[in-house]
Parts: C-alpha cells; sequence; structure tokens
C-alpha cells in the first residue's frame, strides 16, 4: 500500500536556502496524517485543526511575541465554506494541521508557522513569513508572476512546481517525483508593504492547474480573519 503526497515549493525569497528541507517537512506532515484523514473518511464530517500540548505552547509564545501561530493559521483556512471558495462544495476537509518551525538564515531565526487543509482534489497551505522583506519587486524573481492586490493589500500571484512523495505504509523506501503547478499569492501584511508576507498556495492532487479565482475568492475572505491583519483604508 502507497500514500501519494503532493508538496508545494517555495519562491525564491529569504528562505530559499530552505527550499528543500520545508518540502519534505511538509510531505511527512500528510503522510503521518493518514490515519486522521481515514477517521474523517469514516465519521463522514471534515477534519478539525488539531491542537495538543505543543501547539498550545507554541501559540503561547507567538502570541507573546506578537505573531501568528500555525494552529490561528489552520483555523483561518479550516472554514465550513473552504469546499465551496475552491470550487468544489460537495467536498470536505480530509486533514487539517497547523505548525510553527522557524528557517535559519545566517545568523537570524525567522519564525515560519504555517496551516494546511487537504480535501479530495485541492490543498491550500497557509503560512506567514517574517523575514521584514517588502514583496514590491518580487514579481521580478517569479514564475509566471503577476501583481495583483488583496484586500487593499498589494500581492503577487505566480506559479512554483510540487514535488509528488509515494510513501510505501508497508515499508520501503519512499520516492519522489515532479508533479504539477501549485499557484501561490504573496499578499503583505499591510497596505504600505512595510515587511514580511502572508503565502497563500493551492494546488490539485491530480496534477491539474488550479483556479486562479478560486484562490482569489480564498484569499479575499481568509486573510483579514488572520489575527495581525491590518485593514487597507
Amino acid at each position: 500500500m502507497t500514500e501519494e503526497v503532493a508538496a508545494a515549493e517555495k519562491g525564491p525569497n529569504a528562505w530559499a536556502q530552505a527550499i528543500a528541507a520545508l518540502v519534505v517537512v511538509g510531505a511527512l506532515g500528510g503522510a503521518l496524517y493518514v490515519l486522521q484523514q481515514n477517521d474523517a473518511k469514516a465519521a463522514d464530517k471534515p477534519a478539525t485543526c488539531r491542537v495538543d500540548d505543543e501547539d498550545e505552547k507554541a501559540a503561547e509564545a507567538a502570541k507573546a511575541a506578537q505573531r501568528v501561530s500555525g494552529t490561528q493559521l489552520c483555523t483561518a483556512l479550516n472554514r465550513k465554506d473552504l469546499p465551496t471558495l475552491l470550487g468544489t462544495p460537495a467536498e470536505r476537509a480530509l486533514t487539517a494541521y497547523g505548525s510553527d518551525g522557524s528557517v535559519e538564515t545566517g545568523d537570524k531565526t525567522i519564525p515560519s508557522p504555517e496551516g494546511t487543509v487537504q480535501l479530495d482534489t485541492y490543498t491550500v497551505k497557509l503560512s506567514r513569513s517574517y523575514d521584514g522583506l517588502p514583496i514590491a519587486g518580487m514579481q521580478d524573481l517569479l514564475n509566471e508572476a503577476q501583481t495583483r492586490t488583496v484586500a487593499g493589500h498589494p500581492a503577487v500571484l505566480y506559479s512554483s512546481p510540487t514535488i509528488a512523495i509515494r510513501f510505501n505504509l508497508g515499508g520501503g523506501k519512499s520516492q519522489s517525483a515532479p508533479g504539477g503547478i501549485a499557484r501561490t499569492l504573496v499578499v503583505a501584511p499591510d497596505a504600505k508593504d512595510r515587511g514580511g508576507s502572508y503565502e497563500l498556495s493551492i494546488w490539485r492532487q491530480d496534477d491539474v492547474r488550479p483556479d486562479d479565482a478560486a484562490l482569489l475568492r480564498i484569499a479575499q475572505q481568509v486573510l483579514p480573519t488572520i489575527p495581525g491583519w491590518a485593514a487597507a483604508r
């Protein structure tokens, strides 16, 4: 028996040195939630964002540092209407989880919380970068990049490849291969683009190109609900 998980690559920014590690961690995280996915199917109800002792500690640390936590990002993303926003209203969340990792860049440690929700057709990931870099000019570095405005905030829409990782749940080695395309929005946390960003990505399990309209609908509805989001004036 095997389980295949697709993981999106991040675009070239302050986290570029950690791309490979983030892809592997994301894929392993999806595999660890296979049992949760099966439980959700058996119960015929959407998955919820799990909160354990480590999640609570991470959330408390993030709050003390005035940052958003992975659990908060997962909760914001895992809405009842997420399947409708994706254009797949008959589906439901199969897995939902948050993480509170960080990335080492030189002498700096950059918090990298993220939340992920997987449905039958789509996987959606929402992350927050505290790298302090504005998104202005980012479109010159990204594939198929286009400038956008989301809820009054500057944004960049771009494409990135995914990596399909097949796990042998009966033992043995995992295998990886190129997957489909992920469509991603990088959005400034405030209207003046003072630094840092939110990154919202969607990709399909069948490797078909994702629907940009679905991505933009999710961004418009989800991002303003995240703690710390600065409403445009």
